[in-house]
């Protein structure tokens, strides 16, 4: 297991890899995505009120699916083998939550 966790620190540095226990990664993750979905929703909020109300439509079409498939991708790896999946399943949905923050964020921009 350490060594996976070792691993995974490698591949995303995060202050929530300092964390001493499993558990304690996997909450920092959480109390980490739940601030990326509060950037994602106000800037979901912010584009959908900059565009027009067809294109609107489209883009909660768009974030419902979006919605789907990271609940559905990070899910999978929580059932993974052994504690990491636990980390991995938190780490997956702030990374996705993030990306996707900042993926709305740029969109909100652009229109």
């Amino acid at each position: 297991m350490l060594l996976s966790i070792l691993a995974l620190a490698a591949a995303t540095p995060n202050a929530c890899l300092d964390q001493t226990s499993t558990a304690a990664i996997a909450e920092c993750f959480t109390r980490q995505t739940a601030q990326a979905d509060a950037r994602l929703n106000a800037a979901y909020k912010a584009a959908r009120a900059r565009i027009p109300a067809r294109q609107a439509a489209a883009l909660q079409a768009a974030q419902r699916a979006w919605i789907a498939y990271r609940d559905a991708n990070c899910h999978a790896y929580a059932l993974g083998e052994g504690t990491i999946s636990r980390i991995e399943a938190a780490q997956c949905a702030f990374d996705t939550t993030s990306r996707r923050a900042d993926e709305l964020a740029a969109f909100s921009r652009r229109n």
